[in-house]
């Protein structure tokens, strides 16, 4: 095919009038001529910037060298050496503010679509029936993993290369953590990806035991002390959903984004075959303007809604990737920006009828940088919804911390770690959302990357 060197081969997606209608992903990705074409644009870097992007440090200028050769399988081997989850991360990660907003190419043109290729290595590895390789003999040395999430997933599977025996512990009755119960199916598809990348990690020798709730059924303790493991990591994510505490927020109607995604996503309400009920909404108003609020919003639009997203700051300070804010728009959802959510009124039966807001103005630079949001005097307005979801992010559930001696927490009630998620208590390492609050895939898996050469460190000592 022909290659216009200054500009992206273009990826094909559904059309937005026809997804907006199902459940089904929405990037359709590259085929082989198209991969191997984008694959051309990559000036093979000698001093490559966008490996300094990735929080994995994959070696991006070796896999697209492959992939411009059509060897597929060692560019997912290249790959494989530094991320265990590659399906997931070109789909989920925000390349553009990572390994693509360093590329080279993009100063005279458009960047190289290292995401899109990640997937297309990715995916073609599955249908090749190729997995990653172990090398390293076995250690006598055993480690609990608590949490199934991209950082745990992501430990267990560097440390099962070392040679260490690695057992994860999952709260739910399904592996995957937020890749299962976060993201929705359009975006990552849970059977053809999410269970796959599991399956990969399952291959390295690393066991999984669901329905475990480290706090109740047993604590990080007693792994060590009772049963045997002669480290842990921690990477139990941030479940435990924020709120506004404005008037009316306990009515029938209001979710977190947290408890509505994972009913969709973990027990696929969605399918008329579902058991689990979800609310289909008449007009739905989402308040907030991370990723997670274009999920939700995504969603309920699926269901059957007129979806409004309220967002005090201006499109500028969105801090959800441009791609997913991009398809939101296209397929209809309606962005209430510079507005800021005061009272949720209610029907005679108690359930959520509308949602008083005020106009807002951006002031001065807070501490992140952004201009801050105030408040226009007598600016108020009413939107008629039948349903409320609050996506303002999460924090860590205080329940592993609360039953753990010697663990430091902070005022966010965040685990204290190093940069190697060594952590106050010795033998316990921790990262991702746990250690960090809510922050995206691709940062839980390099920290989890980190904690897994960590712990290596710390028991080859001994």
């Amino acid at each position: 095919m022909a290659i216009d060197m200054m500009k992206k081969v273009p990826v094909r997606e559904q059309d937005p009038k026809v997804r907006a209608k199902n459940f089904e992903e929405v990037c359709l990705g590259y085929n082989k001529e198209e991969a191997e074409a984008e694959a051309q644009r990559c000036l093979n870097c000698r001093n490559p910037l966008c490996v300094k992007g990735c929080p994995v440090s994959i070696d991006i200028p070796g896999f697209i060298a492959r992939v411009k050769e059509g060897d597929v399988a060692g560019a997912y081997e290249v790959i494989s050496r530094a991320s265990a989850l590659p399906a997931v991360c070109g789909r989920v990660c925000p390349q553009e503010s990572q390994c693509e907003g360093k590329c080279v190419r993009g100063i005279k043109g458009e960047v190289v679509s290292i995401g899109k290729l990640e997937r297309y290595v990715a995916d073609t590895a599955k249908e090749l029936g190729l997995k990653p390789a172990v090398t390293a003999e076995k250690k006598n040395k055993r480690v609990a993993v608590i949490g199934s999430g991209p950082s745990g997933l992501t430990c267990a599977g560097d440390l099962a290369k070392m040679g260490y025996d690695v057992t994860i512990f999952e709260a739910l009755h399904k592996a995957g953590g937020v890749l299962v119960y976060g993201i929705p199916e359009f975006r990552l598809p849970k059977d053809a990806v999410v269970e796959k990348e599991i399956e990969n990690v399952k291959a390295l020798g690393v066991k999984i035991e669901t329905d475990v709730v480290i706090g109740k059924s047993t604590t990080v303790d007693g792994l060590l002390k009772e049963e045997g493991f002669d480290a842990v990591f921690i990477g139990s994510g941030a479940g435990l959903p924020r709120f506004m505490n404005i008037p009316g927020e306990q009515a029938m109607g209001v979710f977190s984004a947290n408890e509505y995604l994972t009913r969709s996503n973990l027990m696929k309400s969605f399918r008329d075959d579902s058991r689990t009920p979800i609310m289909k909404a008449k007009k739905a108003v989402i308040v907030g303007g991370g990723n997670v609020a274009m999920d939700a919003a995504r969603t309920a639009l699926r269901l059957g809604a007129e979806v409004h997203i309220v967002y005090r700051r201006s499109e500028a300070e969105l801090p959800a990737r441009a791609e997913e804010v991009e398809h939101a728009k296209q397929e209809g959802i309606i962005f209430d920006l510079l507005t800021n959510p005061v009272e949720i009124h209610t029907d005679e039966k108690g359930w959520v009828s509308g949602i008083t807001c005020i106009r807002m103005e951006l002031g001065e630079p807070d501490a992140s940088g952004r201009r801050s949001p105030v408040p226009v005097a007598g600016s108020e307005f009413d939107i008629e919804c039948d349903c409320v979801i609050m996506a303002l992010g999460t924090s860590p559930n205080p329940l592993i911390s609360s039953t753990t001696k010697e663990l430091e927490i902070n005022r966010r009630r965040c685990i204290v770690a190093d940069e190697n998620g060594r952590t106050t208590k010795e033998g316990v390492y921790a990262g991702g959302d746990a250690v960090t609050g809510a922050a995206t895939v691709i940062l839980a898996m390099g920290a989890g990357r980190a904690a897994a050469k960590g712990i290596d460190e710390y028991l080859s000592a001994k």
